[in-house]
Order: structure tokens, then C-alpha cells, then sequence
């Protein structure tokens, strides 16, 4: 099960947090606060995955922005990976090569695409195209009203 998923820059700002197990407000600014340092200091050529209070922190860094999951201990850190792989990759196409930059100003989008993704804590959807076509529905969900009050 996936506790909590974070994406950090490489300045160490968090850019976005889904919390799927529950933690008080304290412990998540905590989680926030620990988990830049706890990544960001770590060699390169260190692995990806870092044993954290009976949890795994598996991480992978992409352009300026770590992706960092917690699940729990007994889970696979590969498909834990692909996972986060597979969430670039909708990001990627969804945006058209995703950058920091897309995260800040649509972060509502990129919780919505992690929504559809990712359900309480577990693997929700894994084709590319089903969650790209929802997402763009709700796109076009979101513009027709607006849409129809030009016309009035």
C-alpha cells in the first residue's frame, strides 16, 4: 500500500503531497520537512530505495523534480518504480514533456491525473490512454459551461 506520495524540487520545495494513510497535521510537515534532506543528500549513485520507520521510501528523480513514494514494507520497490514511471509518462503526455513549471500553475490537473492513477493507496488504473481520456473529458467537462456564457 502506497502511505503517501511526494513531489519534491531539487531546492527542496514540496510542489505536491497525496497522503493516502492518515497522519496528523504535525507529522505530515514533519514528513514534508524530512523527506528534502533525507533524498536530496543522498549520492546519485545510491539506490532508490531507502528503509524509513517500517516503510520504504522509494524515489526517482526526473528533470528537476523527485518523485517520492512511501509504501509499505513488504511491497516490491520494481513495480513500486514502474509505478511512478508510469505517472511521468501520463504526466508527459497529458502536458507535453511536463516540467516544474506545469506542476505549480496545473497542480489541480496532476492531482486529478494521480486521482484517476492512484486509489487509496493501490494501483487504480493502469492503461495510459483510459486516464488520459478521462482526463481530457473532465477538461472538456470544465470548458463547456464556461463556453456557453460567451454565448449569452
Amino acid at each position: 500500500m502506497i502511505h503517501f506520495v511526494l513531489l519534491v524540487s531539487r531546492q527542496g520545495k514540496t510542489r505536491l503531497s497525496k497522503w493516502y494513510s492518515t497522519y496528523t497535521a504535525k507529522e505530515k510537515s514533519r514528513i514534508t520537512r524530512e523527506m528534502p534532506s533525507l533524498i536530496l543528500t543522498r549520492a546519485q549513485k545510491l539506490c532508490n530505495f531507502i528503509e524509513w520507520k517500517n516503510q520504504k521510501l522509494i524515489y526517482k528523480r526526473y528533470a528537476s523534480l523527485y518523485f517520492i513514494f512511501c509504501v509499505d514494507a513488504t511491497d516490491n520497490e520494481l513495480i513500486t518504480l514502474e509505478i511512478i514511471h508510469h505517472f511521468v509518462e501520463i504526466l508527459d503526455r497529458y502536458f507535453g514533456n511536463v516540467c516544474e513549471l506545469d506542476l505549480i500553475f496545473n497542480f489541480h490537473k496532476a492531482y486529478y491525473i494521480l486521482d484517476e492513477l492512484v486509489m487509496a493507496g493501490e494501483l487504480q488504473e493502469t492503461s495510459k490512454k483510459t486516464i488520459l481520456r478521462l482526463v481530457t473529458q473532465q477538461d472538456a467537462l470544465q470548458e463547456g459551461p464556461n463556453e456557453n456564457k460567451q454565448d449569452l
